[in-house]
Formats: C-alpha cells, sequence, structure tokens
C-alpha cells in the first residue's frame, strides 16, 4: 500500500543512468529549450559527478516534437517517430553544451548516424567514456521507431550495466494518483515492477518497466525540480519512491 514514511536508506551507487523528459528542459515555457533550466540540470549532474558517480543520461525530445502527437494528426507513425528521434538529438546538444560549460567532459551518442554532430552507439567505446568519468548522451532513442525514449533509457541502462534508473520527474515518487489534482494522493516509498504494471502507475512505459524487471535494475523516481535532489539521493537524504523486484 502508498506510504507517507521517508523513503527507504540507498545504496551507494557506482553507475547510474539519468532519465528526463524534453519538457523538463522547457522551464516555464510552452515550448522548446529554456537554457537557464538546462544549464540548472547540468548544476544537478555537476553535483552527483563530484560524488565520483559514472553518469549516462537519455532525454526525450517531447518539448520539440513527440512521434505519438503527430502519429495522431495524421502523420506516418514511422516518419514521426524518426522526428521525434532528431529532436532529442538537439536535447542532448543542448545538455553537452551546459555540462562543459561546468568543466565536465561528455559525448552525445546517438543511435542514428550523424557524425559531424555525435559519436556512432558503440557499446564498448560508451563504456570506456564512463570509466574516464566523461557523461554519456544517449541520444535517438534506441534508433528504432515505435520505441519510447523510457525503454531506450531501460535498454542503454542495461547495455552500460547501470546500477540503477534515476526517472526525474515534477514530483518526489510514485503515487497511486495524480499529487498535482488529487491532494489525498499518497506515496510508495518501494514499489514492485509487477505493482507498477497492474496498477497502470505513470512511472515509465509498461516495455520500459518490463525490461527493468527482467534485468533486476531499480528504478528511483524523484523530483527533477527539487534543488540538490539527485545528489540528495546518492548521499542518503530526500524523498523518492525505489521501483523493483
Amino acid at each position: 500500500m502508498p506510504d507517507t514514511e521517508p523513503s527507504p536508506a540507498p545504496v551507494t551507487y557506482r553507475r547510474v543512468l539519468l532519465k528526463i523528459s524534453g519538457e523538463a528542459l522547457m522551464g516555464d515555457q510552452g515550448y522548446g529549450l529554456h537554457p537557464p533550466t538546462v544549464a540548472r540540470i547540468a548544476s544537478e549532474i555537476q553535483s552527483v559527478h563530484a560524488l565520483g558517480v559514472e553518469i549516462c543520461m537519455v532525454i526525450g525530445g517531447g518539448n520539440i516534437f513527440r512521434g505519438l502527437q503527430g502519429s495522431a494528426q495524421g502523420m506516418e507513425r514511422t516518419t514521426a517517430d524518426y522526428m521525434g528521434m532528431l529532436a532529442t538529438v538537439m536535447n542532448a546538444l543542448a545538455m553537452q553544451s551546459a555540462l562543459e560549460a561546468l568543466g565536465i567532459h561528455s559525448r552525445v551518442i546517438s543511435a542514428i548516424r550523424m557524425d559531424e554532430v555525435a559519436e556512432p552507439y558503440i557499446r564498448r567505446r560508451a563504456v570506456r567514456h564512463l570509466e574516464k568519468k566523461r557523461v554519456c548522451i544517449f541520444a535517438a532513442g534506441t534508433g528504432n521507431p515505435y520505441f519510447t525514449t523510457d525503454t531506450a533509457a531501460t535498454l542503454r541502462a542495461n547495455e552500460m550495466a547501470c546500477e540503477a534508473i534515476f526517472k526525474g520527474t515534477k514530483v518526489d515518487g510514485v503515487y497511486d494518483k495524480d499529487p498535482e489534482r488529487h491532494a489525498d494522493a499518497r506515496r510508495y516509498g518501494d514499489i514492485t515492477y509487477d505493482e507498477v504494471l497492474m496498477r497502470n502507475l505513470k512511472v515509465m512505459d509498461a516495455s520500459a518497466i518490463a525490461l527493468a524487471r527482467d534485468n533486476n535494475l531499480p528504478i528511483i523516481v524523484f523530483s527533477l525540480d527539487e534543488p540538490g535532489g539527485f545528489c540528495g539521493i546518492l548521499r542518503g537524504e530526500g524523498t523518492y519512491t525505489r521501483v523493483h523486484g
């Protein structure tokens, strides 16, 4: 059952994947990129990087173009999804610029080849970047239509041998109902993959949850809007929900 108790003490993670939506980069705007917001998120990553944690990222593209919305308006689905993948590359480049302004070396790694702006995805090379403490920003999803960036994040986290996925959202965990609409919404401290699927909780899409479950990869859901939230969890502080087996 949901609870409002403090979240359990976290495990110290050596390598993690941070998944954020494209909308997280909009700030208060209704569309596109808000550079101060990108810089703020980059500073959150910087604080975790300073702990010695190896970090990779997947950023959605919904602030620029969302394939499902294009498809719903009559666009051919495969084309719409590829356009959404290109939007994620734009967001990845913006995040790379913000990180490197803070002195953090990073690499944008694209599942669709575009050698002038990003590296192609080669697993062993990406692992080596992480070992050298570079932040790897995985762009263009899985490179295939019909797969979301949630699924891409879970896939890359498994391929990189990450110890957890950190899903940054607008709220501080997983709730039994939308806390922005329901004052009596209650937060889960811990919840299993199967409960998320059974209750149809909007953590990540079902394919991503199933892939995480099959590989026993925990998902930490936390508020990206809380200053220091990402780093705080790794220090044993803050509020979040842990999705696990």
